[in-house]
């Protein structure tokens, strides 16, 4: 009898305790959901691109979770795999019929540009992630120089289009990937500039 007792006891605790403490625990994570948003959206104002920041960040609110390093370094690595891609689909056009030599020609400068600016920011992830050795302030003037080198060889790979007679339907089609990536990278350089700017 004592043991049944008890465990009517325990049971009555456990219940009681899951319906006094749901309700505040789940209060709490719709907070911090909210403010971990609200962090994305004041971070994604710095930036020229405000839309697509917002877009594309919101839904890594939770996993950032307010750290300015987090956010710098997710959009380094959103950005990387979005430049890989648009690498791919340039080269793809490379391989296609009918296209005259200067169009190819243009086409494998700006492989070549956009392959510099994945290495660019390959070294920037990298960086971001070491502890040792330089300084904080070194080891961000180094990111910032080389996302802003990205960026430059991006405008290159486009300014390649627009001194060259071009197929409208090719330029097209390379102009819209690589702005995509062009302004995910200045979203980038802006939130890198904002983390070191708020570590002085």
């Amino acid at each position: 009898m004592a043991n049944i007792c008890s465990w009517f006891s325990i049971s009555a605790i456990f219940i009681f305790a899951l319906f006094t403490s749901s309700p505040c625990s789940a209060a709490r994570k719709l907070l911090g959901s909210e403010t971990d948003t609200d962090f994305i959206k004041t971070w994604c104002d710095s930036t020229t691109y405000h839309d697509l920041c917002l877009a594309t960040f919101s839904s890594y609110a939770a996993e950032i979770h307010g750290s300015p390093q987090k956010l710098a370094t997710k959009s380094l690595f959103v950005t990387l795999n979005t430049t890989r891609s648009a690498s791919k689909t340039i080269n793809e056009l490379c391989k296609e019929q009918g296209l005259k030599p200067r169009e190819v020609a243009a086409l494998q400068d700006c492989v070549e540009e956009i392959g510099d600016s994945i290495d660019e920011l390959k070294r920037s992830i990298a960086e971001m992630d070491e502890s040792t050795g330089k300084s904080f302030a070194f080891r961000m003037n180094d990111i910032e120089t080389w996302v802003s080198a990205a960026l430059t060889d991006e405008d290159t790979c486009m300014d390649g289009f627009s001194e060259t007679a071009i197929d409208g339907a090719v330029e097209d089609k390379v102009r819209t990937v690589i702005e995509k990536v062009a302004h995910l990278t200045s979203i980038s350089l802006a939130f890198v500039n904002h983390y070191a700017g708020a570590k002085k």
